[in-house]
């Protein structure tokens, strides 16, 4: 935080820049982890375009990133890395986010909603180990406490899960989803170091616009990688049949795909978002934090049951996320506070 650009900001510009990615990505994931449910429901059954559909939107953020890129000049800086870098940095990204998406896919075909929830709870403590080796990040008493308290109230949702996990699986499919689900987990979170570590010894960047460069530049990578797979597996030769046999008919089908492929982008800006404005374990710990909302969306629109467990996990998740960002306050006053001092002193020279 002392030598975060952010800190030119005022205080409480950057708590809504932080407030707004948040959004973005609360809002994003519950979007389409419910659509993604409706899909599944009405008939879907393709783990490839399941894996697509994560990454597929990109073209909606073309707008805002053309918009607010810098000028030439700005972008040919001394300080600006090499097209071969960047070139490296994104592709090493891309593989890296369509192999988490596939992992997660997977897992889910062969876990029940509520084992699969509760293993993606883990990212957290994988991200912890992550950002203290690759980003220095400091676990305090109040991360810790954030973490445990995210992660109880996570499992809490999870094995009150009253929706039925996949009938007929064998042991060996079992094994498979879970390895893959906590093999996801921990890509996920290592991807998020690595984006928080390119911000800052790669990148070295000031606007919103290196964000939305990012974000597309994996995602055109990603998306490639999951259509290659989508047509090598074969499955593209079934999405004539989903089509057809969908349960509210095929304009709801394209429908339901083009707008989860819209929310994950919109997930996926809070969260690059909130790794370039604050760090990748915040940006983790929000990303478990929507585990405990996404109930309350499907309560509105699937009329799912809201019992006792379920209303002491939100409480659980919201005292986790009020941990973490006190923290994040303290360090803000902290850095504030030195980088005062710092300019008294050169004032005063």
């Amino acid at each position: 935080m002392d030598e975060s650009p952010f800190l030119k900001l005022k205080r409480w510009q950057w708590w809504l820049l932080v407030a707004i990615n948040i959004f973005f990505l609360i809002a994003g994931q519950a979007a389409a982890v419910l659509l993604g449910r409706f899909y599944y429901d009405k008939g879907g059954n393709s783990k490839w375009m399941a894996t697509l559909v994560q990454t597929a939107g990109f073209p909606v953020l073309c707008i805002p990133w053309f918009l607010l890129r810098p000028s030439r000049e700005a972008s040919t800086s001394s300080t600006s890395p090499s097209i071969k870098t960047l070139a490296l940095l994104y592709f090493v990204l891309g593989v890296l986010l369509a192999g988490d998406n596939m992992l997660y896919s997977v897992g889910l075909l062969y876990l029940s909603a509520s084992t699969y929830s509760l293993i993606c709870a883990t990212q957290l403590a994988f991200n912890a180990v992550f950002s203290y080796f690759l980003n220095s990040q400091k676990v305090t008493a109040l991360i810790l406490n954030s973490v445990v308290i995210l992660s109880l109230s996570a499992a809490l949702i999870a094995v009150n899960d009253d929706s039925d996990g996949p009938s007929g699986v064998p042991k060996g499919k079992f094994l498979i989803g879970f390895l893959c689900t906590l093999g996801a987990s921990a890509l996920y979170s290592l991807l998020l170091s690595f984006m928080q570590l390119s911000f800052q010894k790669v990148l070295k960047k000031e606007t919103f616009s290196v964000v939305l460069e990012m974000q597309i530049c994996t995602s055109v990578v990603a998306s490639c990688l999951s259509s290659t797979g989508l047509f090598a597996s074969g499955e593209w030769k079934s999405l004539q049949h989903e089509l057809e046999v969908f349960g509210t008919g095929r304009v709801s089908y394209v429908l339901t795909l083009v707008w989860t492929a819209i929310t994950w982008q919109v997930c996926a800006v809070g969260v690059v978002g909130l790794i370039f404005v604050v760090s990748s374990l915040f940006s983790n710990v929000i990303s478990t934090l929507s585990l405990a909302v996404t109930p309350l969306a499907a309560l509105v629109v699937f009329h799912d049951k809201m019992n006792g467990v379920k209303v002491i996990a939100m409480l659980l998740a919201l005292c986790g996320f009020a941990s973490y960002i006190y923290q994040n306050y303290i360090d803000d006053k902290k850095a504030r506070r030195l980088q005062t001092h710092v300019r008294e002193i050169q004032h005063t020279a």
